[in-house]
């Protein structure tokens, strides 16, 4: 994927990286080295989110860019926050003429970073955040790079928002499986202590939870500690 492609071709390629990685990170990843192959005087991207008010680097490419993120960060100002607050594409043509953010064209110049290109991300319902194309020399990105910039960003935030519910349910799948991992190593224990105590399973589980609260432990740790101990009594004893 290298050279300038038509609006259609990048929306594409967007939504086509999706199917390709099994796990939202790997989208994420794949996303910020494409937005530099797309644009041929990037030499970094940093994907900027906005949480709790502000900007949060979730991924980059390049050191250039977290470099460059991170001095914004630091002020809570600059112009990838400016462009996912506003919505609007900020362009840094030099640095070293640049008057906006206060200390930031400052702190980035000693950080390598002579243009930037920051284009918005609206993440439907769930928020916003930003692309930042960062580059170690001036005039580096054209009013073509922006215009066509910002019609690929669009493609990639509703891939984003994609990728967000694709977040959501791994979360809950995990917790799903932890929750079931949860359940069978307590139905373990019961059973255990079921069989050593003659008791029924009310009562099994009613000790346990007693073990849990004298130890201060959660319920499976202590389960898990049972079948553990019960498990090399068995091999011991053979």
């Amino acid at each position: 994927m290298t050279g300038r492609r038509s609006v259609d071709d990048g929306g594409m390629d967007v939504v086509q990286m999706l199917d390709q990685f099994e796990d939202v990170a790997g989208f994420l990843d794949s996303l910020v080295r494409w937005a530099v192959e797309q644009t041929p005087g990037a030499e970094a991207c940093g994907l900027t989110v906005e949480r709790a008010g502000r900007g949060m680097t979730v991924t980059y490419s390049g050191d250039l860019a977290i470099r460059g993120d991170e001095r914004q960060y630091e002020l809570d100002d600059g112009p990838c926050l400016q462009s996912m607050r506003t919505g609007e594409v900020v362009s840094v043509p030099d640095m070293a003429e640049e008057r906006r953010w206060g200390p930031y064209p400052q702190r980035a110049l000693e950080a390598g970073v002579r243009a930037s290109l920051s284009l918005p991300l609206t993440v439907g319902d769930r928020g916003r955040g930003a692309l930042n194309l960062y580059a170690g020399q001036p005039q580096a990105f054209t009013d073509g790079d922006a215009l066509v910039g910002q019609s690929w960003a669009g493609q990639a935030a509703g891939a984003l928002s994609v990728a967000w519910r694709m977040a959501e349910g791994e979360k809950a799948v995990d917790h799903l499986t932890q929750g079931l991992a949860t359940r069978q190593v307590i139905g373990q224990a019961v059973g255990l202590l079921m069989a050593q105590r003659r008791c029924t399973a009310d009562e099994a589980f009613e000790l346990l939870k007693s073990a849990s609260q004298r130890s201060n432990e959660k319920l499976r740790d202590v389960a898990q500690r049972m079948i553990a101990g019960h498990e090399e009594s068995v091999v011991s004893s053979r």
